[in-house]
């Protein structure tokens, strides 16, 4: 209750003739309502009180098994055994570079594309080379 509540309260005493002794006995009453409703509304209603009527007992094996995980691999390899969908290899290969993470050492080193192992030499340098080097030889 607020303090205006309690002065009306105490004027309406007052006109009604009721003896000072009697006010002051009203008052404090009033008070101690007053502190008790604040109590109240500062602990909260105590309607959430546990009681033992109503309640399931739970097994503790029970709830142990519930929280376990649980193995899906039989299931998952008979459904992809059994599944004619094959996916596309560049989607496959798109989902793998998610997986494997981001940083640096997750990622596999690029392998450096090789260039045809060839000679910048034509056949015919080769006998002008051939017929320079030793054909020359003999002049000196």
């Amino acid at each position: 209750m607020s303090a205006s509540l309690l002065k009306k309260g105490l004027e309406l005493l007052e006109t009604t003739g009721v003896s000072s002794n009697s006010r002051l006995k009203a008052a404090r009453t009033v008070s101690q309502s007053n502190k008790k409703t604040r109590k109240k509304k500062f602990l909260g209603p105590k309607t959430g009180k546990p009681t033992v009527k109503g309640k399931i007992t739970k097994s503790a094996l029970e709830e142990y098994r519930k929280h376990q995980a649980t193995d899906h691999y039989q299931k998952n390899m008979k459904y992809m055994m059994t599944s004619n969908f094959m996916a596309d290899s560049t989607i496959v290969q798109k989902v793998l570079d998610q997986n494997r993470g981001r940083k640096a050492r997750d990622r596999p080193k690029e392998k450096a594309k090789k260039k045809a192992e060839g000679t910048v030499f034509t056949e015919e340098d080769f006998q002008r080379f051939e017929k320079e080097y030793f054909g020359g030889a003999g002049k000196i």
